[in-house]
């Protein structure tokens, strides 16, 4: 079976517990600029007593364009995000896109994450559980869009039977026609019956696909957020940026670092809430 709740540093996520957040830049643009990012995010966690792992890509791998911009590497990237734990003392994840990029990214962050498109690609998926297993980490998988929350029952037994039960599901939308994601938000207690917690993304759910770059409605991230939380995740995914029109990459749905601590409060309520509702089935 897998772990639930599993072990994130010094505290844990899972049933019953306070919600996690996962937070940070869609993309490492800069070492100044993640630093910056991790240390108000660090001083969020400790304000509001919440539990936070720093989140940045060092490469987005899935671009519109080819002259998009990516990051800075796996090798720089990994460097930076080392630097973030050691100077804020959080956790820190990213995500991986090859088989080869598993080792070094988990010798680094606590969770590994995997990338929606990527999720049915079973020797990605195994190369992060059986590398984060030998650190005591977490492998952090994205629904994909087009897969029915019944199906990731199938990822978590692939990780499990790579040697790591520390698994968290992420959910972040269905493709609904061609330009628009929608969230079903039975897929929460779908996937937490495989026996994992579950987070939801609510930066990449309010994505809209397609044009020269894509898009997406910044303003609708609280409430998603809200009904996620309300519909009993133990995580919440959030990219946030100092000032997301000028971000390089995914600017329209990242969050305003500046307003990330009313939000985190209204959802640490709302989990206080649902635990209080819930307490008789647990």
């Amino acid at each position: 079976m897998p772990n639930n709740p599993i072990p994130v540093a010094q505290a844990e996520c899972g049933k019953g517990l306070p919600l996690l957040f996962i937070a940070g830049p869609c993309v490492i643009e800069s070492e100044e600029l993640v630093l910056d990012v991790a240390k108000r995010l660090a001083e969020y966690a400790e304000r509001l007593n919440v539990r936070v792992v720093f989140k940045s890509s060092f490469d987005k791998a899935n671009r519109t364009s080819f002259s998009s911009f990516r990051g800075p590497g796996l090798e720089h990237g990994l460097e930076i995000l080392a630097k973030v734990r050691e100077i804020t003392g959080l956790p820190v994840t990213t995500d991986i896109h090859e088989i080869s990029h598993a080792a070094p990214a988990a010798a680094v962050c606590k969770i590994v994450q995997i990338p929606a498109f990527l999720a049915r690609q079973t020797d990605l998926v195994h190369a992060a559980a059986v590398e984060t297993a030998k650190h005591g980490g977490i492998v952090n998988v994205k629904k994909p869009q087009f897969v029915a929350p019944e199906d990731t029952g199938h990822i978590v037994k692939k990780c499990e039977e790579a040697g790591n039960p520390n698994v968290l599901l992420t959910e972040r939308g269905a493709t609904f026609g061609y330009g628009r994601l929608v969230n079903d938000f039975r897929c929460v207690p779908i996937m937490q019956s495989f026996g994992v917690p579950v987070c939801f993304d609510s930066t990449h759910s309010v994505q809209t696909p397609g044009g020269k770059t894509t898009g997406g409605q910044r303003d609708m991230i609280p409430t998603l957020a809200r009904a996620a939380v309300a519909a009993g995740v133990d995580a919440v995914f959030m990219e946030t940026h100092p000032c997301p029109d000028k971000a390089l990459s995914d600017g329209p749905n990242q969050w305003p670092l500046d307003q990330v601590p009313r939000l985190w409060e209204q959802l640490v309520k709302l989990r206080s809430l649902f635990l209080e509702i819930t307490a008789d089935e647990r």
